[in-house]
């Protein structure tokens, strides 16, 4: 199975996209999708505080450790 080895993030500083172990780049809601449908690990989706699905690592309280590779 893949797991989330590096993240993109926009100007703002938000994620928009994940890098996988298998060298796939996958935006926000697939990975999402993918969390949630067992395809990738490592990562789990979580509602917030607004009931919106997020995703946060397993391992970690956030995705700050993880490099942005381009």
């Amino acid at each position: 199975m893949e797991t989330v080895v590096g993240l993109h993030r926009n100007h703002f500083g938000d994620i928009i996209s994940f890098v996988t172990s298998g060298g796939r780049v996958i935006s926000y809601q697939k990975a999402l999708m993918e969390a949630t449908n067992g395809i990738i690990t490592g990562v789990q989706a979580a509602e917030d505080y607004d009931g919106k699905l997020v995703l946060s690592p397993l391992q970690d309280q956030s995705f700050d450790h993880y490099p942005n590779l381009y």
